[in-house]
């Protein structure tokens, strides 16, 4: 057993398969559920967004716009909870595939990555829309913190810096 103190150096990678550690986990004794872990995070996020178009709304002095604009209120909730929680199921199963083969966290990287592109494209139509400029800040703005609450919730839960770490020692 090694010992390691303030001035080891923990950023140094393995030389040899010999030195390979094992990725570190959050708690052994909780199982990994990619749907129960994809339904809960997927419900986090979707509220944060709807609420987060709720209040920009109402800060504009138009309430509920975005809900109108986007399918009515009950048809955006619904739709924007189901898709969420689509989404996030599928985040979670990839996450959890990148547990058994590492180099898998590449695709969920540029899959984030285009889905952000995909926002923005969605965004850049919407402000030609009743949304307007302001679109910006209520569709991508949403966007934009419901990704930073997912990476955060995921990465308390998941070694994903680890994980990279290992997907860069296979490459």
């Amino acid at each position: 057993m090694t010992h390691v103190n303030a001035t080891d150096d923990l950023t140094r990678l393995p030389r040899d398969a010999a030195e390979t550690k094992s990725l570190p986990t959050v708690s052994r004794t909780h199982t990994h559920d990619s749907l129960r872990e994809g339904i809960s995070l997927g419900l986090v996020v979707a509220t944060v967004i709807w609420l987060w178009l709720a209040v920009v709304d109402a800060l504009v002095g138009e309430p509920f716009l975005s809900f109108t604009v986007l399918g009515g209120i009950a048809g955006f909730t619904v739709m924007h909870y189901l898709l969420n929680v689509a989404l996030a199921v599928a985040l979670m199963s990839m996450v959890h595939g990148a547990r058994r083969t590492p180099s898998a966290i590449y695709a969920v990287g540029f899959g984030f990555i285009m889905l952000e592109l995909a926002f923005a494209l969605v965004t850049a139509a919407f402000s030609n829309s009743r949304l307007g400029e302001l679109a910006w800040v209520r569709v991508f703005g949403g966007n934009v913190i419901g990704s930073v609450i997912a990476l955060v919730i995921v990465m308390r839960r998941h070694p994903l810096v680890a994980i990279l770490h290992e997907a860069e020692r296979e490459t």
